[in-house]
């Protein structure tokens, strides 16, 4: 039996099915403008506006100097492989609980794509004063702890696609300096682990460690997160010891089967 036409829900809501069909634009062609997108969703400038500021705001669009929209992060993320992010997930929780269990902190799994890393697991601890969760939250990969360990572990020729080294950046651009990032992450490869001292956040504290997949490639970042207030620097062998051991069990549990 042929497979029956797909047909149009009986309450369509135009908002809705713009800004998905502006998002599969961006995803699919690349990039677009406000005029672009009007023309082709047949619609008022304004109306666009609108819809690409919102797809902005959600991280599914972002606009590049030359006024011209592109994908955002939440959208990059699908080339990265939902199915690798779908396993890693699910492997993650009951790791992450476990370190929620021995350290009583927030603890998220962190995936970079680009310039930027993506939470894409969070557990929080059940003390009164804690780091919420950060799941589906999108950072800049250089000020948070999971995307500098993960930005260390690329190549020089990798990170000068991402940070390019004589860029012109501008103050307040939000781009690193290059020189002293390559510093950072040249310390950061001979430690093994990241902490963050208010580098994302004020009064947020975050240690980290890379999860690998069984060739060595780094696949992501396993962190725990705590108020600024509670950190003790006396603490950070164990938290790290913590957060190693299951970063191993992890990698343990994402080997092929069979």
């Amino acid at each position: 039996m042929d497979k029956p036409l797909r047909t149009p829900p009986p309450y369509p809501i135009a908002s809705v099915d713009h800004a998905l069909r502006a998002a599969a634009i961006l995803q699919m062609e690349g990039g677009t403008t406000v005029a672009g997108l009007a023309e082709r969703l047949g619609v008022a400038r304004s109306t666009a506006h609108r819809v690409l500021a919102m797809l902005v705001y959600r991280d599914f669009a972002v606009q590049d100097e030359d006024r011209l929209y592109r994908a955002g992060p939440v959208l990059e993320l699908a080339a990265y492989s939902q199915s690798l992010v779908s396993r890693l997930r699910a492997a993650a929780l009951p790791r992450l609980e476990r370190v929620v269990a021995l350290l009583d902190e927030t603890t998220n799994l962190i995936v970079r794509t680009g310039d930027t890393v993506r939470f894409v697991a969070s557990v929080e601890c059940r003390q009164a004063l804690r780091v919420g969760s950060r799941e589906g939250m999108v950072f800049p990969a250089h000020r948070t702890t999971a995307g500098m360990l993960l930005l260390a572990d690329l190549s020089e020729e990798e990170l000068e696609q991402v940070f390019p080294a004589r860029r012109g950046g501008r103050p307040g651009d939000g781009q690193p300096d290059p020189v002293r990032l390559r510093e950072d992450l040249r310390r950061l490869r001979r430690n093994g682990f990241a902490v963050n001292r208010e580098r994302s956040e004020r009064g947020l504290v975050a240690v980290g460690v890379l999860v690998r997949d069984h060739d060595g490639t780094a696949l992501a970042g396993l962190s725990v997160s705590l108020p600024s207030v509670r950190y003790d620097p006396r603490d950070l062998e164990h938290v790290v010891q913590v957060l190693r051991a299951e970063a191993r069990t992890l990698e343990r549990d994402l080997l092929p089967r069979g």
